[in-house]
């Protein structure tokens, strides 16, 4: 029998709510670096056909001007769409225990919470230069395209961003 091949394929895309402020530092040889943690919610009919609510808890991990970004738009209760891959690392804690971790490492981040203040926005004192789409990508922060994550989503999901 022939070898079968797996593709090589490691995508993910999750949307959630920043349990906590993001932590932004810069590594010995100042790249930007920013972790934060996504709290992602599903909807669910249990047995009993009532509805039921599930979180499940997602670290993030962004670099270089992505990171930037995060750190200047991001806080406690913002809502992000994260496209990345999942990457593990391993570390030693100080008292001598093996730590791992599987996180995302998020190559575009849409921010989904509209910028400015909303006194702001309601007595028309906004930016002109801060109206974007909200999406960040890890390959130039500054490169906002007009792909949208909402292809991704289903109708039902799409609603439930938007709520």
């Amino acid at each position: 029998m022939a070898e079968l091949k797996m593709p090589e394929i490691n995508y993910v895309i999750v949307a959630g709510n920043l349990t906590k402020d993001p932590i932004f530092r810069e590594t010995t040889n100042k790249t930007p670096v920013v972790n934060f943690s996504l709290a992602s919610n599903r909807r669910f009919k249990d047995s009993t056909s009532q509805w039921q609510e599930d979180v499940c808890y997602v670290g993030i991990v962004a670099w270089n001007k992505l990171a930037e970004s995060c750190r200047d738009r991001l806080k406690k209760g913002s809502a992000v769409l994260v496209d990345g891959e999942l990457q593990s690392r391993t570390w030693k804690t100080d008292d001598g225990h093996n730590r791992s971790i599987v996180e995302v490492k998020a190559r575009r981040i849409q921010f989904l919470n509209k910028r400015g203040k909303p006194a702001d926005i309601e007595n028309n004192h906004t930016d002109d230069s801060e109206e974007d789409d909200g999406i960040v990508s890890e390959e130039d922060a500054t490169d906002y395209t007009e792909d949208s994550f909402d292809k991704f989503l289903s109708s039902e999901e799409s609603d439930l961003i938007k709520d």
